[in-house]
């Protein structure tokens, strides 16, 4: 969740137009500039972009579960919503510790990124959570904001700091912003970055060999190896565009968001855009029976659009 995103948790009854939103932000336009207007050829031919409803304050954490539902967050409203694969809107989880990221793991347990704490909570199918993670060398974290799941139930996430009304703290509590591993036995807690500025949105390819992460405030994605005991190495740049969340297929193509959702091939090189008609589009889920449905959560609405290929990570 950027700081574009904050501005909208804060309860504002209307987003400030973008120019005035960055300088409050003290930054330089342009973010996250479009670097293509082609749409991605992993759209399915002829499929056009479907909303499939706006009656939120701001969606976030997109994530399917085994049976291709998606599960999705309202912060503001904190609640957790699935919209189900015969297209029925239902409240899952609500309050939901202002739950922002989430992924499922292959327990069938929904893994979020609950920000009210500053808590990484792990969700029953019935709606019962655990705290997993909420300190790090005895200091809260800043706020657990995005998560992946590796093959073997480890997962990592990214601990960035946007001020929120509900906390009584105006300083990251960690000092710095980065990228944590939590082990499969929830046991081990580790920073696995050092040097990012503000990371965001995360991912990583099915093989559990590769991780993603958006460095927001730098404009910057990078890509890491993973190594078995959750410590990433050979770090790269994939692409010069940051994202405030992201999603991966199986062909290994990058879906980006921020001004709509920026596609890059596994290169690195862009691949595509799709416009949404939205201030923001924070986040980006495959979902649906065949997993080949491209779930959008921009601003106040859930948007859809069908693509040829599935995505790499969805749970089985």
């Amino acid at each position: 969740m950027t700081w574009l995103v904050h501005l909208e948790t804060n309860e504002m009854k209307t987003l400030l137009p973008l120019t005035l939103a960055c300088a409050v932000a003290g930054w330089a336009l342009p973010l996250f500039a479009q670097t293509t207007n082609a749409l991605p050829a992993t759209v399915a031919p002829g499929a056009k972009l479907v909303k499939l409803s706006g009656e939120f304050k701001f969606t976030e954490g997109p994530t399917c579960d085994p049976h291709g539902n998606l599960f999705f967050t309202d912060q503001p409203n904190n609640r957790i919503l699935k919209w189900s694969v015969d297209g029925k809107l239902s409240t899952f989880l609500q309050p939901a510790g202002r739950a922002n990221g989430m992924f499922f793991d292959a327990r069938g347990n929904l893994i979020a990124c609950a920000d009210e704490k500053a808590e990484v909570w792990s969700i029953t199918p019935d709606g019962k959570h655990t705290v997993i993670a909420h300190e790090y060398e005895g200091k809260i974290l800043n706020s657990s904001n995005d998560v992946w799941v590796r093959p073997d139930q480890a997962l990592y996430f990214t601990d960035p700091f946007y001020k929120r009304d509900w906390w009584d703290y105006h300083e990251p509590p960690q000092g710095t912003e980065q990228v944590y591993f939590l082990s499969a036995d929830r046991k081990t807690l580790r920073r696995v970055t050092t040097d990012l500025v503000q990371p965001n949105g995360l991912t990583g390819t099915p093989d559990g060999k590769t991780l993603y992460v958006a460095d927001i405030k730098a404009n910057k994605t990078y890509a890491y190896e993973i190594q078995p005991d959750g410590t990433l190495t050979n770090k790269r740049l994939h692409c010069e565009l940051g994202s405030d969340g992201m999603t991966i297929d199986a062909e290994g193509n990058l879906y980006l968001t921020g001004h709509g959702v920026s596609v890059f091939d596994k290169t690195g090189k862009p691949a595509g855009h799709i416009d949404v008609p939205e201030l923001w589009t924070a986040n980006v889920s495959f979902g649906g029976a065949d997993r080949q449905t491209l779930f959008i959560t921009a601003s106040r609405g859930l948007y859809s659009i069908k693509l040829r290929v599935k995505g790499a990570n969805a749970a089985k």
